[in-house]
């Protein structure tokens, strides 16, 4: 039974997958997106998401705790300086991770893990995007009147 166990080890002992999940965050801070395997960034997003977090709110403290993790002083810089500004009104859900199909040496799955905010792509239609507010009553809302303006020809 797994009870309690609900870190994936990747097959590395502790100190290696610490190291590794520090470069892959490290980079994945400096790229805003990184290919990898899937397992790597599933154990990616929980490592990472927690310092996005924890950028929000800019101290002493939380830039020391983040480096404890991180051990790079440009990645901590740029975390706290460019990516909490951009992603400062987020709840959580940092990251998105694509899964992109099997490699082609050794059919592990792939996927590709991505800051949310930094992708044009899917945030182009986001923004264009505007809801609708509708009264509970269905009482009609009078329309304001059309102004339409008198071109040369009309007037002379």
């Amino acid at each position: 039974m797994r009870h309690g166990k609900k870190v994936n080890h990747l097959g590395r002992q502790t100190a290696h997958r610490k190291a590794m999940l520090a470069n892959m965050a490290c980079s994945l801070i400096e790229h805003k997106r990184i290919n990898t395997t899937v397992a790597k960034a599933k154990a990616l997003k929980g490592f990472v998401e927690p310092m996005i977090t924890k950028s929000k709110n800019d101290t002493t403290h939380n830039r020391r705790l983040v480096f404890s993790k991180l051990r790079q002083k440009e990645a901590v810089t740029e975390l706290f300086r460019d990516v909490a500004a951009k992603i400062g009104d987020r709840p959580g859900g940092y990251t998105r991770i694509i899964k992109l199909g099997n490699r082609l040496g050794d059919n592990a799955d792939m996927a590709m893990i991505e800051l949310v905010d930094y992708n044009e792509i899917y945030n182009a239609d986001m923004k264009a995007k505007k809801t609708t507010r509708r009264s509970r009553r269905g009482g009609k809302a009078t329309a304001a009147p059309v102004e339409t303006k008198a071109t040369n020809e009309e007037e002379e």
